[in-house]
């Protein structure tokens, strides 16, 4: 570029133009031009009511990235007659907000016209930075809208979200998602049609199918590929470039966000409903997320106590040898492992019951405290310990018939009380019937002890 390049002002303008993403480039000015979030956008919804009568409120948009929250944030603040101001929670601080508070109160004070500030990615403020928006929010200095990708119920505090109303933006669908692309790739101003670039719809599909429903995502692909062919002699962008540039699918997904917890819940309720189609599905997802696969194997021995228990004992070997092998093996090899055993713990009989029995004998412990062990069944090393009647009267098991003697194990104030209801599947109705031939063999002895039953004939 020459001298007379550089002090060329429309020049400059031209190459800071191009220098931005085409995502950025060719971001909708308008609701005319914007694409998606027909629910929230649609005529009578509360959102066209609140900018068409100029009658706007603190608000939070929640939604995936690359649904359009920027974007929307953009439009609406041009709709009204409010001030504008923009602040990233990546890069800002304290002292940035009171500049743009002390702005606000001039423009209110001086002007008689409100501020709006837009926040992105307003779950990154702590709780200190947060709380700086309050007064303002009170004295309607500001009209605050933040944009998140986390539940607004855990990522921002309850005084700040009490004053705003919350809006949810959807995923893009494919059709949307190919109307914003075919724009872009037509687009002579900020898109690719001076380029000329072709791009057959099978290919496009497969791009929206990268996307993940991310408007920004799909963009960013279409022009890596537009810059991959554009001196190419038929400057098409093909399957080939598509795959070479995408490389791997990208899936929504954040180890510490409410995401990492709605797949987790899935996959663990998928293997308590007995879906091994649904519980493998999950688990995929996670792992090609990046997930750390060692936190479902660790979900998984937990499941196995307390989704399958004693009604397959086995499952929870198979669970903690699912963990070991992938300890051993790590990926992808490990990987297998865990599948087997999601797909072990999906089709095993279910029963909660060592979780109940738990949860009752907690309660009981906290209602009833400490209560004494009985005599009997204390030990007693030593003499004093004889004299005052520790031990005196157990009866050892195995030198009764059937190696069973009937005695109380429970203090006494817990006398006939039951926490253990075993299940009537699995492995646990062989348990209930042990239980109940010593239930019954207990009656017998205290009525006719010269009556016998056997182990292996109670039905």
């Amino acid at each position: 570029m020459d001298l007379f390049d550089l002090t060329n002002p429309s020049r400059k303008e031209e190459d800071v133009r191009k220098a931005r993403p085409l995502a950025d480039r060719i971001r909708p000015k308008n609701f005319s031009e914007f694409v998606g979030q027909k629910k929230l956008l649609g005529e009578g919804s509360l959102l066209r009511q609140l900018i068409s009568g100029d009658q706007l409120c603190s608000m939070i948009f929640w939604g995936p990235p690359g649904s359009g929250k920027t974007t929307l944030a953009n439009i609406v603040a041009h709709q009204t007659r409010f001030a504008y101001h923009t602040l990233s929670a990546v890069t800002a601080g304290i002292k940035d907000i009171k500049h743009i508070m002390e702005q606000a109160k001039l423009n209110l004070q001086s002007y008689n016209r409100k501020t709006i500030l837009f926040i992105d990615e307003i779950h990154r403020f702590n709780k200190v930075q947060q709380d700086a928006f309050l007064p303002y929010l009170e004295t309607g200095t500001i009209h605050l809208i933040g944009a998140t990708t986390e539940n607004p119920s855990f990522a921002i505090i309850s005084p700040l979200l009490s004053r705003c109303r919350v809006f949810i933006l959807e995923p893009l669908s494919p059709g949307e998602l190919t109307v914003i692309l075919e724009r872009a790739l037509t687009d002579g101003v900020g898109g690719l049609g001076k380029l000329k670039i072709s791009c057959d719809s099978k290919v496009l599909n497969m791009m929206i199918a990268l996307s993940d429903g991310d408007a920004r995502r799909a963009l960013n692909l279409l022009e890596f590929c537009a810059g991959a062919v554009k001196e190419t002699p038929k400057r098409k962008i093909t399957a080939r470039v598509v795959r070479e540039l995408a490389q791997k699918r990208h899936l929504i997904y954040d180890k510490q966000g409410e995401e990492h917890f709605n797949l987790i819940s899935a996959f663990h309720k998928s293997l308590r409903g007995s879906d091994p189609d649904a519980a493998l599905y999950w688990l995929a997802r996670m792992i090609v997320a990046g997930e750390d696969p060692l936190y479902p194997a660790r979900r998984m021995i937990r499941f196995a106590s307390e989704d399958v228990g004693n009604a397959d004992p086995q499952a929870l070997a198979v669970a903690i040898a699912a963990r070991q092998a992938y300890e051993t093996l790590g990926s992808p090899e490990g990987e297998l492992a865990l599948v087997q055993a999601a797909l072990y713990l999906a089709t095993a009989p279910k029963s909660n019951s060592l979780y109940t029995s738990f949860e009752n004998v907690k309660k009981e412990i906290e209602e009833s405290g400490s209560l004494p062990v009985p005599l009997a069944i204390r030990n007693a090393p030593t003499n004093l310990m004889k004299k005052i009647g520790y031990g005196e009267g157990y009866q050892y098991d195995h030198d009764f018939e059937d190696h069973y003697a009937p005695q109380q194990y429970l203090p006494d104030e817990l006398k006939g009380k039951t926490f253990y209801q075993p299940g009537p599947f699995g492995f646990e109705r062989e348990i209930r019937k042990r239980l109940d031939w010593w239930k019954k063999k207990r009656g017998k002895e205290n009525s006719s002890p010269s009556e016998e039953s056997t182990l292996g004939t109670e039905k």
